[in-house]
């Protein structure tokens, strides 16, 4: 099993470029952000963490120029959004720039996506909460025709164009993996419908190990073999006997949680969690 991290990137945290070399150096696979444009002032829509909104949601850096500083910075480290807020993206950018991410990294792009849980914050870019997962499923469907084909052309009720050119393709064949974020059973058979990868949260614990064996059912009954679905746990709790349950398990990867701070703070936590990395 991989160790990876996650931060979210901020205007007042360590610079990315050096976490991603400190990272690297220590043998971390991979290096993840997650994504928010802005944070309406209004908080109509509760933080599912079930207190206040932390600091950190409305300032974290855009995530695909983040990720590009991080690859330039390293020669192996893998680098992905978790989560990236396609919803509120249009389809045709969001397309191009996965694939210039991946190709000007030499092929170490992860795409991680999810429908997101702030109502308002996705209605300022003309995105409906109760369809989102629709417009989600379609926006996927038409970016892997994007990546994989030389003349693309999707046709659907919330993304519809007629064929197009677009260059580069991503470095990654047929595509860098589409991991899915959530931990319900709609979002099980939407990883064996349109997706590469699952990506519960670490704070579901409880349920990953369940739901993994719901997952590998359900991508039977579709015929996918299980070796091409990876398991991802974002926010994954930093415990060995729950690292070692994970890769038991046959898990891919778990992703440790660094808080939004200066290198003071977050690199001995790296110096300590490297023991996970070694083992």
């Amino acid at each position: 099993m991989n160790i990876g991290v996650c931060m979210f990137f901020t205007d007042y945290a360590i610079r990315i470029d050096e976490l991603a070399r400190e990272a690297e150096a220590r043998g971390f696979e991979s290096l993840w952000v997650p994504e928010h444009t802005h944070i309406p002032t209004s908080r109509r829509t509760p933080f599912p963490g079930g207190s206040q909104l932390p600091k950190e949601y409305a300032h974290t850096f855009d995530p695909f120029v983040s990720l590009m500083a991080a690859a330039a910075a390293t020669k192996r480290l893998r680098i992905g959004t978790g989560i990236c807020l396609v919803i509120e993206r249009d389809t045709i950018i969001t397309a191009k720039e996965v694939a210039s991410l991946d190709a000007l990294s030499g092929g170490r792009f992860e795409f991680g996506i999810g429908g997101g849980w702030n109502a308002e914050e996705m209605e300022n870019h003309g995105a409906v909460f109760a369809t989102r997962f629709k417009k989600l499923r379609e926006q996927v469907l038409a970016m892997k025709e994007i990546w994989t084909k030389d003349e693309a052309e999707f046709h659907g009720k919330f993304v519809n164009f007629d064929k197009i050119w677009s260059w580069p393709k991503p470095a990654q064949k047929p595509h860098p993996p589409v991991l899915l974020g959530g931990e319900s059973a709609y979002t099980l058979q939407r990883v064996v419908d349109f997706c590469d990868g699952w990506f519960p949260r670490g704070r579901a614990a409880e349920i990953i190990l369940p739901a993994l064996k719901d997952l590998g059912e359900r991508a039977a009954k579709a015929g996918r073999d299980m070796k091409t679905i990876s398991v991802s746990v974002f926010g994954a709790k930093p415990d060995e006997a729950t690292l070692e349950t994970y890769a038991q398990a046959g898990i891919t990867r778990a992703i440790l949680r660094l808080p939004p701070e200066g290198r003071d703070a977050v690199l001995p936590l790296l110096d300590q969690w490297s023991k996970f990395v070694k083992k």
